[in-house]
């Protein structure tokens, strides 16, 4: 090999880029099996979990609830593959090779587009929640996700087939405007498939690990505050994975009033088994009832001794 300083650093440059290229077309030709595995893993893991250390004691029929549950992920991924062949791994490859986004027309080193793709989709995610809170048409969707009167782990999976269709339209938009490696949208939905059945998990972090944890993470305790019946308490804690944007923009809130134990999950109104734990009813449930307002932070508590509040 030539000693030549210039040509020294053109090689390995050379060698750089084909180890990225490399490690990105393994990854997006193994994306299938490798979110497949983490979602199984983690669900095992989880799920175990709920066994051996219960957090809060079940208001409803887990059998009923959990083939409801994963009946609707069993739809939402054949709706997916169906309506959207292309995945999101996808997209980010062929903004790779266009040069498409951001990323890469400031040509972003490999290196530091990983984690900033990752950050920023987490941070876009974010933004997607409060606004499906905001939104009273995209509250009827979302509201199939917080019905469930029990939070486990299949809650983190309990979606509605448009809200589903709905965030990878955005995600794919994301992606298109971002130009995020592959590596980076592939880590991303397996942290957010992971991170959401961990949080959601009906499991319980000794309270020391929890206050250290949830700094870095969305910890159980802290989201589970989010599917508390009280519009204050649902309006706060939005993040899946990373918990540091409910802390900037002033949605974080420690603890629900009541505590875990006591606190009620679910909506207001929506308290029949057969309309938010079976599968035909969740379907239903967003063309029930009047439209009305769920304006954020803006709409009244109401305590166990009959007073109003507000936050």
């Amino acid at each position: 090999m030539n000693d030549n300083p210039a040509q020294c650093n053109a090689y390995r440059a050379r060698v750089k880029r084909e180890i990225t290229m490399q490690l990105e077309q393994f990854v997006l030709a193994h994306e299938p099996a490798i979110r497949l595995g983490f979602f199984f893993a983690v669900f095992v893991f989880v799920g175990l979990w709920e066994t051996v250390a219960l957090r809060r004691t079940l208001a409803t029929s887990k059998a009923m609830r959990w083939a409801s549950n994963l009946g609707l992920v069993v739809l939402n991924t054949l709706l997916l593959r169906l309506v959207f062949p292309l995945a999101a791994a996808g997209i980010a490859a062929f903004g790779v090779a266009n040069g498409w986004g951001l990323l890469n027309h400031f040509q972003v080193p490999f290196w530091m587009a990983v984690p900033i793709g990752v950050i920023a989709m987490d941070f876009v995610i974010w933004l997607q929640h409060v606004m499906v809170h905001a939104v009273p048409a995209l509250w009827r969707l979302h509201r199939v996700h917080h019905a469930d009167l029990d939070c486990d782990v299949t809650t983190g999976a309990r979606f509605h087939p448009i809200e589903i269709a709905l965030s990878m339209l955005i995600k794919f938009a994301t992606i298109s405007v971002l130009g995020p490696p592959v590596l980076a949208v592939v880590i991303f939905e397996v942290l957010l498939n992971a991170t959401a059945m961990f949080n959601h998990g009906n499991v319980r972090l000794p309270a020391g690990i929890d206050r250290v944890l949830r700094w870095f993470l969305v910890t159980p305790d802290m989201h589970r505050v989010h599917h508390s019946v009280e519009d204050d308490e649902t309006n706060s804690n939005f993040g899946f994975n990373l918990p540091w944007w409910d802390r900037l923009f002033g949605t974080y809130r420690a603890q629900p009033r009541a505590g875990h134990p006591m606190m009620t999950i679910g909506i207001h109104g929506h308290r029949d088994p057969r309309e938010v734990a079976r599968l035909d009813g969740m379907l239903m449930l967003p063309f029930r009832g009047e439209l009305d307002g769920y304006a954020i932070n803006r709409r009244p508590w109401h305590d166990h001794h009959g007073e109003h509040a507000t936050r």
